[in-house]
């Protein structure tokens, strides 16, 4: 007798239909916005209180913080106090170089 060994089944997932990649967030909740900021909600709603905190936006009953609002504050947050700008651009590309060459050479 032939000692015959079994095909092997195919994987499953080989036959899974194949789902589209999860759509990106685009903003956060009040409490992810915390979270994020290592912020508790009450100091939030203080900074709100006194005008200084995120944009907020309504969606439906939700109030949501885009991502450009929490960038917007935290670069509001540095400049506030003293700290902000160091030749870093907002928009995270280097700033341009303002050396000037003095030895000649291009």
């Amino acid at each position: 007798m032939e000692n015959v060994e079994p095909s092997m089944p195919k994987s499953r997932t080989q036959f899974a239909a194949v789902s589209p990649p999860p759509t990106p967030r685009l903003a956060l909740s009040i409490r992810e916005f915390c979270e994020a900021h290592g912020i508790s909600e009450g100091f939030f709603y203080k900074l709100k209180k006194q005008g200084e905190g995120p944009r907020e936006m309504k969606v439906g009953a939700r109030t949501l913080i885009s991502f450009e609002s929490a960038a917007e504050w935290r670069l509001a947050q540095e400049n506030r106090h003293g700290r902000g700008n160091r030749g870093v651009r907002f928009d995270d590309r280097p700033a341009p170089d303002t050396r000037h060459i003095t030895d000649g050479v291009p």
